[in-house]
């Protein structure tokens, strides 16, 4: 139970922390690089699977992943783009937050309640799973919405990557 407890805080100042990024960032122009990257960094943490601890059951990975998936719905819903002063920039979604809250509490209470049954390296390996599977539609949901305003900004081409 302890685990559960340190990584429920730490995932609360992780959302702490995504809420600042995503208020900074709004004020910065969008770039193909700053959607695209977050995934693959994150894709590094698939290594984990590499030790035994930490492997999960296909039912498990067929669950975790349609949980994250169905999450990243609300995530594309409140994500979207708009052209000022010739640039793209993320607007600022007042639901965002209140969706990634409600997000991590429904994350914490399904740690802790899953924790009882479930072994803590097979939990973190699904819960990897979970939030890979819910940021990696989210943004390619975004690199698409991007992409669509660039053209229309730009003309045919290829979106800026800076």
């Amino acid at each position: 139970m302890d685990f559960v407890l340190i990584s429920s805080i730490g995932a609360v100042f992780m959302a702490i922390f995504v809420m600042f990024i995503r208020m900074k960032a709004a004020k910065k122009p969008a770039s193909a690089k700053k959607i695209i990257l977050p995934p693959i960094f994150m894709s590094t943490g698939a290594l984990m699977f590499v030790v035994p601890y930490f492997r999960v059951t296909p039912m498990e990975i067929l669950e975790a992943a349609t949980v994250g998936m169905l999450f990243s719905i609300l995530l594309i819903k409140t994500s979207s783009f708009e052209i000022r002063d010739s640039d793209i920039y993320l607007k600022r979604s007042k639901a965002f937050a209140f969706i990634l809250i409600g997000l991590l509490v429904i994350r914490i209470i399904g740690k802790m309640v899953l924790s009882s049954t479930i072994d803590y390296g097979q939990l973190s390996g699904m819960f990897w799973i979970l939030a890979f599977s819910m940021i990696l539609p989210w943004r390619i949901a975004m690199y698409m919405n991007f992409r669509k305003l660039h053209q229309e900004l730009h003309g045919s081409g290829n979106p800026k990557t800076t």
